[in-house]
């Protein structure tokens, strides 16, 4: 009998130590998926805000006029950050010197090119007429002598973008329902393999709130274990691709990656609370004799 009881013992521990690894295995996917979701939008906006028109003055705007011009482009939404170029370090740009050499100074009498302000877009300039209105205006400025930008690179590249993000996001939510499902599953299952002791509390007369009660206990610790076992996973595995590619680690991914930590856990106990008290009320609803059909 007592070979007997400590079998049962082993079986039931083996059971729940399976059960939390699964619901940790799963908590670890959906967070992985949320932080690749959160690069690859991080990096889309990273290209939209990489792209730079260049906005010439006139050799005759004043500085009340250049300074208005800056206010302009820095008061605009469309707008991440203005940087004023003057003509004399355009001059002594080594790419452009390389183009002219010595001679640059022989052939012209005096520096042909224009102070300009650099001005990168932020990620509003992905509306197409948003983008136009805004060049249009800029060409108008007083003071303003050419506005260039890359038109068909921006273009292309918005469509990209625009045709990649909700590709990302159906696959985000199928990835979501499949990784719910399999969480469903397994907690049902550890439910199921305790439907008579179920039953028989309900026979002797146990309310329903005093049967669901020790069962939500359990859920909630397998869902805090669960969470800290997909945290510690995730959090060595930023770490190792941190010390791997520094070069794709930013101060947003990071604070993208603490939060999803944080929420492995809180999600792990939600969830886990959430499936068992459907699974608890589905054999405490069900009555004796459909048990043992079950």
């Amino acid at each position: 009998m007592a070979n007997t009881d400590r079998r049962l013992r082993r079986k039931v521990r083996n059971s729940y130590i399976i059960s939390t690894v699964s619901i940790a295995l799963v908590l670890f996917l959906l967070g992985a998926v949320a932080y690749l979701m959160t690069a690859a939008i991080r990096i889309a906006d990273s290209l939209q805000q990489s792209v730079t028109i260049i906005v010439e003055l006139r050799n005759d705007a004043g500085e009340e006029q250049r300074a208005a011009i800056r206010k302009h482009f820095e008061e605009s939404p469309m707008v991440a950050d203005v940087t004023f170029s003057s003509k004399e370090e355009k001059l002594e740009d080594e790419e452009f010197r390389k183009i002219f050499a010595a001679e640059f100074e022989e052939v012209l009498d005096e520096n042909p090119l224009l102070d300009s302000y650099e001005v990168r877009l932020s990620a509003r300039s992905e509306d197409r007429e948003a983008l136009d209105a805004f060049i249009d205006e800029a060409t108008t400025l007083e003071g303003v002598e050419h506005v260039s930008y890359p038109a068909q690179v921006v273009e292309k590249m918005h469509s990209t973008i625009n045709k990649v993000r909700p590709l990302l996001l159906v696959f985000a939510a199928v990835l979501l329902v499949i990784s719910l499902t399999l969480l469903n599953s397994t907690i049902r299952l550890a439910i199921f393999s305790k439907r008579y002791v179920i039953n028989t509390m309900k026979l002797v007369g146990a309310t329903k709130w005093f049967i669901m009660k020790p069962f939500l206990w359990s859920g909630f610790k397998q869902g805090v274990a669960a969470g800290v076992m997909a945290a510690v996973l995730f959090g060595a595995t930023i770490y190792g691709i941190d010390r791997t590619l520094p070069e794709i680690s930013s101060h947003g991914q990071m604070m993208a990656a603490a939060a999803i930590l944080c929420g492995m856990i809180l999600v792990g106990v939600i969830v886990s609370l959430l499936f068992t008290a459907f699974a608890v009320n589905k054999f405490v609803n069900m009555k004796s004799n459909k048990i043992y059909l079950y």
